[in-house]
């Protein structure tokens, strides 16, 4: 956790966007080492938070991946890490987004009968959604297609 959160505070300081984070477990309530850094945006400028969320979230999301794939390299996959990047109640609000998408989604897909492809989802997101839907037991998710095209398929489970 500590890794984490020195690593984002470095990152943040060689962009010229010094602030501290704060690292505490998921409060999701997901698997061991998962683990979320929330970035103090009272020391930031609105244009700073701006930046660094990007557009449709594009900027925290790159910033997440190379945490993820820098500090998890050479690692065996039981000792790897999750960490979740969240500034100014961004992720909160996207997490309950994808919760409202994925329901919808999955009632229409029960309605009708025919499969939904969910189209312009980052990869965590799709994960989230995959995550999401496993409670739906009689619904099946994939990833379709290669990236930045990539698309999550919900269809009813085969019985």
């Amino acid at each position: 956790m500590q890794r984490g959160r020195q690593w984002l505070e470095k990152l943040l300081l060689l962009a010229s966007i010094p602030s501290t984070v704060r690292a505490e477990f998921s409060p999701f309530g997901e698997e061991e080492n998962n683990y979320w850094l929330i970035i103090d945006e009272k020391q930031l400028t609105p244009e700073q938070i701006q930046i660094l969320i990007g557009p449709d979230g594009s900027v925290i999301d790159s910033i997440q991946y190379l945490i993820n794939t820098i500090l998890n390299l050479g690692r065996e996959p039981e000792d790897q890490c999750s960490y979740t990047i969240e500034l100014q109640g961004y992720r909160a609000r996207r997490c309950a987004e994808l919760r409202k998408m994925a329901e919808y989604v999955a009632k229409q897909v029960i309605t009708t009968g025919e499969e939904i492809e969910m189209k312009h989802l980052s990869a965590a997101e799709r994960r989230q959604i995959h995550t999401i839907l496993k409670e739906w037991s009689e619904l099946k998710t994939e990833s379709r297609g290669e990236e930045p095209d990539r698309r999550l398929v919900v269809r009813l489970r085969a019985r």
